[in-house]
């Protein structure tokens, strides 16, 4: 079975060599080491909305989970297990994500970290209700939503993903269409979305 490679060490050693509890992986994990490897370390882009990042996290976003006001050196001082649990918290299990299809879950949790998890679901949404399965758009994973997409994703399978590719990218380039000091970012964002699609 594959491993966290964050292993813990067991407290409970009394007087025997040190043991190691180790944790197996599961799909939000890999999902997160994904995000990590491309989102990389600290960056202070001067073109960037979100200002100050580090592992992808924004000033904002740190100082919305620490639940104070946060720097520049905080962003850049902050440890990667930190950002682990912003990813899984906040971006993964509050919105729901974990309720959806394994398949749709990627797509979505990357979206989530890009544009926010109530604009990734909305996306989500739009999609399916688009795709004849009935889905209001209100951000929110709820019972309707839950059921519709497992409908969306057994019939159409890879083509829902595909189509949420698709979608996102009309919200990337609307973005650079209202902002175009944003097309700096374009090519990158273009390459992030597509990495999801599927033959």
């Amino acid at each position: 079975m594959p491993t966290y490679r964050g292993a813990r060490t067991n407290p409970r050693n009394e007087g025997h060599a040190a043991a190691t509890d180790i944790a197996p992986v599961t799909l939000v994990d890999l999902m997160i080491d994904r995000v990590l490897d491309r989102e990389g370390g600290f960056v202070d882009h001067p073109a960037d909305r979100g200002g100050p990042t580090n592992f992808g996290i924004t000033l904002d976003t740190l100082a919305c989970c620490r639940g104070a006001a946060v720097t520049r050196e905080d962003v850049r001082r902050m440890k990667q297990d930190e950002a682990r649990a912003i990813y899984r918290n906040t971006y993964f299990t509050e919105p729901g994500l974990d309720k959806l299809p394994a398949l749709v879950q990627h797509v979505v949790f990357d979206m989530a970290i890009n544009h926010g998890p109530g604009t990734a679901i909305r996306l989500l949404q739009e999609v399916v209700d688009a795709a004849g399965f009935h889905c209001i758009a209100d951000g929110c994973i709820g019972l309707q939503t839950m059921a519709a997409v497992k409908k969306a994703d057994r019939s159409m399978g890879k083509r829902l993903i595909n189509q949420l590719v698709d979608r996102r990218i009309q919200l990337y380039e609307g973005i650079v269409k209202g902002r175009p000091n944003q097309a700096v970012f374009l090519s990158g964002w273009l390459r992030r979305a597509n990495e999801f699609r599927v033959a």
